[in-house]
């Protein structure tokens, strides 16, 4: 399933220039987004977690656990995303259930990823 195709319609979305912050860690946290197009990248500190891209999710640990931002987000590129609140989510999971199932792939493998950096340290 291509997450982009739940979120490629939408008219409410939001466009950030490179290098403008979408979210800082600590910030308080009542939405996940939905790459339309462009490149996020995800920092603690200086350090570069990941950069994700077109068609992927990113700040959905906000709509899981309720905690603060886990890490900053910034605008890697020219990027135009959808903000999806907990009314969202829960309505994207109803209409497509396979859609929590890729969230959670997505959440594992960023997880797995990290695991082997710190191992590989």
């Amino acid at each position: 399933m291509a997450i982009i195709n739940l979120f490629r319609e939408s008219r409410h979305f939001f466009t950030f220039e490179a290098g403008q912050v979408i979210f800082e860690r600590g910030d308080h946290s009542d939405f996940m987004y939905g790459i339309i197009d462009g490149d996020v990248e995800i920092r603690v500190g200086e350090h570069a977690l990941e950069t994700i891209s077109d068609g992927s999710v990113f700040g959905e640990m906000a709509l899981i656990d309720h905690g603060p931002r886990s890490a900053t987000a910034v605008a890697k590129t020219l990027c135009r995303v959808v903000q999806v609140d907990a009314l969202g989510f829960y309505k994207l999971i109803a209409k497509d259930p396979g859609f929590a199932l890729e969230v959670m792939r997505i959440m594992s493998s960023r997880l797995r990823r990290q695991i082997d950096h710190k191992l590989d340290q």
